[in-house]
């Protein structure tokens, strides 16, 4: 049986990797995938691997990834061992973006979407209380925040707004097993 790939999106300061740590504590079984970034590890946030451009680029040329794209002036790749991941039917979880879900459903197309949002005030908080953004780099995103989806995904939708235990019962859901 093969795994099952979710692909978790929202804008900057929606409490993505929160939620997928808190998830993950209570469903180890789920891999959680550690992205590849062209972003200097001082720069805090997610676990991720920090690489140089010239670097990203010779494993992207080597074929190490399995999806990438550019964001807010950096490279983010998702290394391609999640196929012999997905292969042994364990299931993957990555923290996307909204832009490369039209590649990721076609090179997956059993992709499934967990669409974590929040409010614009709460955004702007959040990003503001995590110090790496400036005003205009936080404006910025904050006018990204609204972005539309492609269509013909299985998108679940998560509001990350209230009590953080509330929004980790509705995205743990997500990951339920199918019913057959």
């Amino acid at each position: 049986m093969a795994g099952r790939l979710f692909a978790v999106v929202g804008p900057s300061g929606a409490g993505k990797d929160t939620l997928m740590e808190a998830v993950h504590a209570r469903r180890p079984d789920l891999r959680l995938v550690r992205r590849v970034i062209t972003r200097a590890v001082e720069a805090g946030g997610e676990c991720f691997e920090p690489v140089s451009e010239a670097v990203f680029f010779q494993r992207l040329a080597a074929g190490d990834f399995a999806l990438h794209w550019r964001a807010h002036g950096l490279f983010y790749g998702i290394p391609a061992r999640i196929d012999d991941w997905l292969a042994r039917g364990e299931d993957v979880v990555f923290n996307g973006s909204r832009a490369v879900l039209g590649a990721a459903a076609a090179r997956y197309p059993e992709l499934r979407v967990v669409h974590v949002t929040a409010r614009p005030e709460t955004l702007a908080r959040r990003l503001k209380g995590r110090g790496r953004e400036s005003a205009a780099d936080i404006a910025a995103r904050l006018t990204r925040a609204d972005y539309a989806l492609p269509e013909g995904l299985c998108i679940v939708e998560i509001a990350n707004d209230g009590a953080l235990a509330q929004a980790v019962e509705a995205f743990a859901a997500a990951f339920q097993p199918d019913r057959v």
